[in-house]
């Protein structure tokens, strides 16, 4: 994982931060990767503060989605913001963190709990799907990591 922080250790951070993110596989399951980008929300037009671009070896869409989501919460956590915008193309990953949609598989589970447990230590949470066409950063991470290997 690559991160760079923009702000010494003695200064807070942003007071929001807007993660992009996205994971795939080459079949399903296959060779999968994740791609994330974390965002100043503060600021106009939104500065990047951390990327993440890495093989995670053979899993499902769905397994490589969560652990995106996942990767650019904790990349997004060393930034200490109250507030958190996570911004993804898989509906099943927003409706099930929105508690919209049950998680029926068990191998999803311990990566949704995960992701929750992240999502609580912001004051203010918002989850939105978007548009594959709005997560290009985060898609194109995700297919460099997996032309890499």
């Amino acid at each position: 994982m690559n991160q760079a922080s923009l702000f010494p250790p003695d200064r807070r951070g942003p007071d929001r931060v807007i993660v992009y993110c996205d994971g795939g596989s080459r079949g399903n399951p296959g060779p999968a990767a994740i791609g994330a980008v974390v965002l100043d929300g503060s600021g106009d037009p939104p500065q990047r503060l951390a990327v993440v671009s890495e093989c995670i070896g053979e899993a499902t869409n769905n397994v490589a989605e969560y652990r995106a989501c996942i990767a650019g919460l904790e990349a997004a956590a060393a930034f200490s913001a109250r507030r958190v915008l996570v911004r993804a193309d898989s509906m099943l990953v927003i409706e099930q963190l929105r508690g919209k949609w049950r998680v029926k598989h068990a191998n999803i589970r311990p990566l949704f709990e995960q992701a929750r447990a992240l999502l609580a230590a912001y004051e203010e949470v918002v989850l939105e799907h978007v548009p594959r066409e709005q997560n290009v950063d985060a898609d194109a991470l995700v297919n460099a990591a997996l032309d890499a290997r």
